[in-house]
């Protein structure tokens, strides 16, 4: 039986897990920073100051919750990258200080690896080979994963992530950050065949959301402020269908190709109900994690760090986060 503390600073997600033989959640605290909410977008120094603010209530309430003392951890997972550089850099220097004083193993995860074990930890019985495509405010990346551990790049966004181009477009229609969930459900009553909106024919696996967020700039600003909000759900669903038509289709491509048919759908935007129904009917079996392990947490650190300790692998007091971090 080994207990691991999973903690998560990436962004602007102050979370803290406790998981126990990799699989079984504990505890799973995650205090998101409502701040950044005025400024339309995550404000790194804001990130950062928050973070230390709250790491350690977070940290007492996963033990909390968990029913376990310091004493009962036997290891710290802590994301390591890729991230913003300061938020990182507060989770990785409590988590060094807790394995140093507690005597336990350290070991850093890759943000993107845990996105990944969500899924494994919602889906106990999944097993390798499988594709796994990793859609996010930061990331969007489409993955080979061979084994758990083992992961060869396929392909990823050449400019915006699908996640970010949700919150740009949000913005140019006038809605709250973060922008996903409100174009969602701004986008129920919409038509989405109202405008369509280009799917960029990008070679290979990569990604490309920069083509499709400014044709939605240049079509507003061509109708005037008067008809776009009388499309706003119209709008909003055309953009929608559009990016998580992209998703589907570099997906489906990999998987005829690789002869893969089981995917993983992981990050923020595997929230969406529109991408979960495109998957649905894709003709692929595609599983996605809860709708609490989507968004950044601590529950999958942990667990991708329980593996890779019980691999024996760990990591020693001088590891640094990296903003820029590959898979």
């Amino acid at each position: 039986m080994m207990y691991i503390m999973g903690i998560e600073t990436s962004c602007d997600e102050t979370a803290c897990s406790a998981v126990k033989d990799g699989q079984e959640i504990l505890s799973n605290i995650i205090s998101s920073q409502f701040i950044h909410t005025r400024y339309g977008g995550v404000v790194p120094e804001l990130a950062s100051r928050a973070h230390i603010k709250l790491i350690v209530p977070v940290i007492e309430e996963t033990l909390k919750v968990a029913g376990l003392n310091f004493s009962d951890i036997d290891g710290i997972a802590v994301t390591i990258g890729p991230g913003l550089i300061g938020a990182l850099l507060v989770g990785v220097s409590i988590a060094k200080s807790l394995a140093y004083s507690l005597k336990v193993p350290l070991i850093g995860v890759n943000h993107l690896e845990g996105h990944i074990f969500a899924n494994f930890l919602t889906h106990r019985d999944l097993k390798p080979p499988l594709i796994s495509l990793i859609a996010s405010g930061g990331h969007t990346e489409l993955v080979f994963v061979e084994k758990k551990c083992k992961y060869r790049r396929l392909g990823g966004t050449l400019d915006d992530a699908c996640g970010e181009a949700f919150d740009k477009v949000a913005k140019l229609l006038g809605l709250k950050y973060p922008g996903g969930q409100e174009i969602e459900e701004l986008a129920k009553g919409g038509d989405p065949q109202y405008v369509k909106f280009p799917r960029a024919n990008i070679a290979g696996y990569n990604f490309s959301y920069s083509g499709l967020k400014t044709s939605v700039l240049y079509y507003i600003e061509k109708i005037g402020e008067k008809k776009k909000k009388e499309h706003l759900k119209d709008i909003a669903a055309s953009f929608q269908d559009a990016a998580c038509d992209s998703l589907v289709d570099k997906t489906v491509r990999a998987s005829t190709e690789l002869k893969i048919d089981k995917i993983l759908v992981v990050g923020g935007v595997a929230r969406n109900k529109t991408l979960r129904k495109k998957f649905e009917n894709s003709g692929l079996k595609a599983y996605f994690p809860s709708m609490e392990l989507c968004s950044d947490n601590a529950a999958m650190i942990a667990s991708c760090g329980y593996v890779h300790i019980k691999m024996g692998e760990t990591s020693d007091l001088s590891i640094s986060p990296s903003a820029r971090l590959p898979l």
